[in-house]
């Protein structure tokens, strides 16, 4: 038995009942339940059929997500995600560059990077190098002026949280900015790495081992072992092509708007919901998310 979950931008909710209860028909589906009016709904059925993909891309021309599932234990006990585009709307490197005066250069880098064009931990080296000098204060300025959550972050962690899930922020970014996310979101723990200054300034260098696509998945596995779970009891969300170790290993594994080759490789992916669209994929509905 599977689960197709469909689901729309909830600031401009368009999911039309008619949509939903066609291809409901079409793929022999029943249970057909509305988790949130015009926003998501859902319906099991029988068999994987032969045109999921073309469905998927018709519906993404009328900016539906269309995610298929097999319709077992879809609630998860652990929230394992990134930050940068992620948790957060901004790319914190690119954001100081931008004040350092490097900006053009780094986001660059950034998304090449991310798009795995470049090995991650070369470039974040030479990301950072470019930063030598900036003053130290400059990250409290970017935290208070540049950087917005993605939409849905806090209802997300606070409705796992609440239904006994473990919530970790994993990023590649800097624990200067993973601090203050994983406190202002409601995160157990976060991983990241640490930009090294002296004397107030960024010596341009990161504390060392680098933190990139492995120690995600390292993560995955330490942190699962330590709880006494299974990886099939995550939910991983990332957006870059250092994440893709961690959202295949993961019991569910979401490629939320995803860089082209990120999104490519996974098979639940999310480009028009917002962290919410992780809670639909639960089984969640709008009314059992938790208030924040």
């Amino acid at each position: 038995m599977y689960v197709a979950t469909l689901l729309t931008n909830p600031n401009m909710p368009k999911l039309e009942q008619a949509l939903v209860e066609s291809l409901c028909n079409a793929w022999g589906g029943g249970d057909l339940v509305w988790l949130s009016e015009d926003e998501a709904a859902q319906f099991t059925f029988p068999e994987l059929p032969d045109n999921q993909w073309d469905v998927w891309a018709e519906l993404q021309l009328l900016e539906v997500d269309l995610i298929v599932q097999p319709f077992g234990k879809r609630r998860k006990l652990m929230l394992l995600a990134d930050m940068d585009s992620t948790m957060i709307q901004q790319e914190c490197i690119d954001e100081l560059a931008d004040e350092a005066g490097v900006g053009d250069r780094v986001k660059d880098i950034t998304a090449r990077a991310m798009n795995g064009e470049l090995d991650f931990e070369g470039a974040l080296i030479e990301r950072v190098g470019l930063l030598k000098g900036l003053d130290e204060a400059v990250i409290g300025k970017v935290l208070n002026e540049r950087i917005t959550l993605m939409p849905g972050g806090k209802e997300l962690v606070a409705t796992m949280r609440l239904n006994g899930g473990y919530a970790a922020l994993v990023s590649g970014g800097f624990t200067a900015f993973t601090a203050r996310v994983a406190d202002l979101l409601g995160f157990d723990e976060n991983r990241a790495n640490t930009l090294l200054a002296e004397n107030g300034k960024l010596t341009g260098d990161v504390q060392r081992p680098i933190l990139g696509k492995q120690a995600k998945v390292d993560a995955l596995a330490q942190i699962t072992k330590r709880l006494g779970l299974s990886e099939a009891d995550v939910i991983a969300v990332g957006d870059g092509a250092n994440d893709l170790g961690m959202l295949s290993r993961a019991g569910t594994g979401v490629a939320l708007h995803a860089k082209p080759s990120v999104a490519a490789k996974c098979d639940i992916r999310i480009n028009y919901g917002d962290l919410t669209a992780l809670l639909y994929l639960q089984g969640y509905s709008r009314a059992a998310f938790t208030e924040v």
